[in-house]
This record gives C-alpha cells, structure tokens and sequence, in this order.
C-alpha cells in the first residue's frame, strides 16, 4: 500500500516544490489541503515508530531544543497571525537543529532514511507557509533565550515533539490562514 501511494504524494511534492521554487516572488496558489500536512505528519510518526522499535545506535549524543507543543487556545487566539506564523517557523527552525543533531549521533542506518526524510520535508513545510503569504523566516543566531522551548535528551521525546508540534500549531496556523479562508470562499 505504501509504494502505490508514492507516486501520488511525488507529484503532490513536486507540485508544491514548483510553486515555491526560487527565483518566484510569490506562489501562483496557496497550499491549504490539509492532505499536505497529514503527509508530513504521517511520515514523522513513521520516523518516530521506527526509533521506538530502534534497540541500538539510535540515541541523541546531547540535549538539543524544541518548540513547546501544548497550544493554550484562548492565548493562541488572542495572537495575530504573524506572531503565530512566527512562533511555528521558531519551532520548526528548533526542529531543524534538533533533527541535524539527531542524524549525526544515530548509528543505525536503518533509522537514517526516516530521520533524513523528515528533515527533508521541514523546508517543503516552510514552503507550504511561504505560499500561504507568511513572510520569510530569518532564524536566530542560537536557541538560547528563545520563549516557548524545552529541552530532550530522547531521540524518541524528540520524534514525539516534531510529530506533535505538527498536529498541533503547524496545523492551528494552516486552518485558520488567512489565505485560505479567501480560498473558500
């Protein structure tokens, strides 16, 4: 079943890589289908299924940074969507760093194709908020002082965080778009 869904997700991918490709000031149009995001969520709880039946070689050397996953509806509400916008491209940034580190202290191969996979999905969703009008993600010069973080020492607490952080405020900041809600009507 996995390897029929394949060619329907690359062309979905490469769509999306088309309209955000460099050199395009904006996309032709934003990207608002959830299946997009249930994608990338999918293929992080593969990675992070795969490293909890991980027995060797499959830990984090050090502690890293990560985005906070629990959304306080009431507070995120009263957010305007750019303080939002910000505070997910912050937390997908963290997750960036994080998965680099991960990558370079897991030992076990078979866990490299799904750590490299989700690290390389990270900027197709920084494209996905590219199009929906965001503005470009400048990141700090480091993680320290950043609000809203946490630190694991797990390369499973990180997969569950990535794999939350996405179900969670990455998909808060996709519905409620602002882009897409003109796209409705």
């Amino acid at each position: 079943t996995c390897v029929s869904a394949v060619p329907g997700l690359l062309a979905l991918l490469l769509i999306v890589l088309e309209w955000t490709r460099p050199g395009l000031l904006s996309p032709l149009k934003p990207i608002c289908d959830l299946r997009v995001l249930n994608h990338f969520i999918k293929e992080a709880r593969d990675a992070e299924v795969a490293m909890k039946a991980c027995r060797e070689g499959c830990g984090l050397t050090e502690a890293v940074t990560v985005p906070q996953t629990t959304v306080d509806l009431d507070v995120w509400e009263k957010k305007n969507a750019l303080d939002q916008a910000q505070e997910v491209q912050t937390g997908l940034w963290l997750l960036q760093v994080a998965l680099g580190s991960l990558r370079s202290s897991v030992t076990n191969t078979a866990l490299h194709s799904h750590i490299d996979n989700t690290i390389r999905n990270l900027p197709s969703i920084n494209a996905v908020l590219r199009s929906l009008n965001f503005q470009e993600y400048t990141p700090p010069s480091s993680a320290a002082g950043l609000e809203g973080t946490w630190r694991v020492s797990s390369a499973s607490e990180l997969l569950q965080v990535h794999v939350n952080f996405l179900r969670g405020k990455v998909r808060l900041l996709l519905l409620d778009a602002q882009a897409c809600q003109q796209d409705v009507s």
